[in-house]
C-alpha cells in the first residue's frame, strides 16, 4: 500500500470500502521472503491497510501490532485474519502522531509507506528506535524513477524515495541488504507490473 501522512482520510476510507482487497490478500513477496527467515517475535506494521502482511506474519507465529488511518481497512484486515484463523492487534491511528514504544519490537516492516518529505525522516527514525537490539527493519518502497510508470505508487515525485534518503534516514541501523531493483509486482489492481523499488533490511546493533 502507498500511504501518505496527513492524507484526506475520506480518500482512504473510499479506497478500502470496496469488497475487493485492492492490494490483494497475499503478502508482499519481499516481506514474505524476509520474514520467513526470522524467528517469530513481536512485529510492528504501520500503514498496514487491508492486513495482507499482518495476517501472513501472524500465521508464522508473530505477535502483530498493525495500524492505519482507515476504519474500513481495519475491518477488512480483521475479516482476513478471521478467514486465516489468526489474531492481529490492529489500531486506527493518525500516523503523523504515532509514537511507538522504543526498543519494543523484534521487527518493524514498512511496505510501500510513502511519506511527505517533512515527516519522512522523523517517522523513519522512530521506526528504527522501536526495534530491540538485533531487531530487523524491513523496508520496501517505490524509487523516484518509478514516476511515470503506470504500475503503482504516488504520482508526486516528493513522495518517492532515493537510495541516499533511505541511507540517511536509517543511519542508526546496520544494513544487511540495500538495493534498487526493478521487479514485477502482482499485488491486486494497484500494484501491478514492472516497478522500480528500493529494498532495505537493517539491524539495530545497540
Amino acid at each position: 500500500m502507498s500511504t501518505i501522512l496527513n492524507p484526506v482520510k475520506g480518500n482512504w476510507e473510499d479506497r478500502f470500502s470496496s469488497e475487493e482487497y485492492v492490494y490483494g490478500k497475499e503478502p508482499n513477496e519481499f516481506f514474505r521472503e524476509t520474514l520467513s527467515k526470522l524467528t517469530p517475535g513481536r512485529i510492528l506494521l504501520p500503514a498496514e491497510g487491508e492486513g495482507r502482511n499482518a495476517v501472513f506474519a501472524a500465521g508464522l507465529g508473530w505477535q502483530v501490532d498493525a495500524l492505519d488511518w482507515s476504519e474500513a481497512a481495519k475491518k477488512k484486515a480483521e475479516n482476513l485474519a478471521e478467514e486465516k484463523l489468526v489474531k492481529i492487534n490492529y489500531a486506527v491511528e493518525d500516523l503523523s502522531r504515532f509514537e511507538p514504544e522504543e526498543a519494543a519490537y523484534d521487527a518493524v516492516a514498512l511496505v510501500f509507506v510513502h511519506l511527505e518529505p517533512e515527516l519522512r525522516e522523523s517517522f523513519h527514525r522512530k521506526m528504527a528506535r522501536a526495534l530491540k537490539p538485533d531487531g530487523k527493519l524491513i523496508f520496501m518502497a517505490y524509487d523516484k524513477t518509478q514516476l511515470g510508470k503506470n504500475t503503482g505508487g504516488p504520482k508526486n515525485p516528493d513522495l518517492l524515495y532515493s537510495l541516499a534518503e533511505i541511507a540517511e534516514d536509517f543511519i542508526e541501523l546496520e544494513f544487511d541488504l540495500f538495493s534498487k531493483d526493478t521487479v514485477t509486482l502482482n499485488e491486486g489492481a494497484l500494484h501491478n507490473g514492472e516497478s522500480d523499488v528500493i529494498k532495505y533490511i537493517g539491524t539495530r546493533t545497540s
